[in-house]
């Protein structure tokens, strides 16, 4: 509503439209979501701020569901080997050939049905430790007025005060201060989520654009801290490349961001990095200065850093290689 409010919001080249407070832009569904906290595989989709309740409920009503079904394959298979255990003197054995009892069951219990039901069995316990500890991260997030992604920004702003020592405190400006109201902006009796997804109720204190300007800090930041290198071989972009050594193979990141692929030559600024693979844009050659760039992981024995005078952009005479 107010054109001055631009300078507080974040722009996405993408849309070629501003981000609204706590929106954010999926890669897999190519558009901006209100209130992203991630990309479900699962679901196909992004939680965010219209599914938000009805994904946590799945998260819940999963594993309760799989409880439920640990329990017939349990009962199953005690009923049915209970009949078929014959006690000895000396020995304990299990004939699965019938069960010692009339009538006989509907069903026919072999082995391969004791088989069966014991690998769903594991699935079943695994799916609800699994989904059970996801339900709780999440009721973690959401009694604090969340998502994954805002206590990643948390985190990093905390990251970015303490490194520039500036004195400042960032207060998270959605946190009601009560898990209940916390609780209240997601669970409606309705169903429906309070709010339009644009604007947002905050605590005293802050306003409207707090979250935004942390990011635009963060951002302006790792500019600052971001490092540029030049590609010193090509790299085609493969999950695993068998080619760049043993260690690059079995250390490759074990996350669903994009790697790139590099040719020689091309220019790199790296944002973070582990021990064998950084992450960084490629500055492409057709794009002039803030255009578009391509993000991703590269393996850091491709790279070598590149000197250059921040005046001229020239590279520095004598430049030595270093990995």
């Amino acid at each position: 509503e107010k054109s001055q409010d631009c300078m507080y919001l974040q722009y996405c080249k993408v849309c070629q439209s501003y981000k609204a407070p706590r929106s954010h832009h999926c890669r897999k569904c190519n558009r901006c979501v209100m209130k992203m906290d991630h990309h479900c595989p699962w679901i196909n989709n992004c939680c965010g701020y219209q599914n938000h309740a009805s994904f946590t409920l799945f998260l819940l009503l999963a594993p309760l569901g799989c409880i439920h079904a640990s329990f017939i394959f349990i009962m199953t298979m005690y009923t049915q080997l209970y009949n078929r255990i014959s006690f000895g003197w000396s020995s304990v054995k299990i004939d699965m050939s019938a069960a010692k009892r009339d009538p006989r069951p509907i069903i026919p219990f072999g082995l391969s049905a004791f088989a069966a039901s014991l690998f769903a069995l594991g699935l079943a316990l695994g799916t609800t430790i699994a989904v059970g500890m996801l339900f709780i991260i999440q009721m973690k997030v959401i009694l604090t007025n969340k998502t994954s992604i805002e206590s990643w920004i948390e985190e990093k702003a905390k990251d970015r005060i303490q490194y520039y020592q500036t004195g400042e405190t960032f207060i998270f400006p959605y946190d009601m201060g009560s898990k209940w109201k916390n609780f209240r902006q997601v669970f409606t009796w309705s169903g429906i989520p309070e709010g339009d997804g644009l604007d947002w109720p905050v605590r005293d204190g802050c306003h409207q654009y707090s979250l935004t300007i942390e990011q635009l800090k963060q951002k302006a930041d790792k500019r600052v801290r971001s490092v540029r290198y030049r590609a010193i071989e090509d790299y085609s972009g493969v999950c695993c490349p068998v080619t760049k050594g043993v260690k690059t193979f079995f250390t490759t990141p074990c996350t669903e961001e994009p790697r790139i692929a590099l040719s020689k030559g091309d220019l790199i600024l790296a944002t973070r990095g582990l021990k064998h693979w950084m992450y960084g844009e490629k500055i492409l050659i057709s794009a002039a200065d803030g255009g578009i760039r391509e993000r991703g992981w590269f393996p850091r024995k491709c790279v070598e850093k590149y000197q250059y005078d921040s005046e001229t952009d020239q590279p520095v005479d004598g430049e030595k290689k270093s990995k």
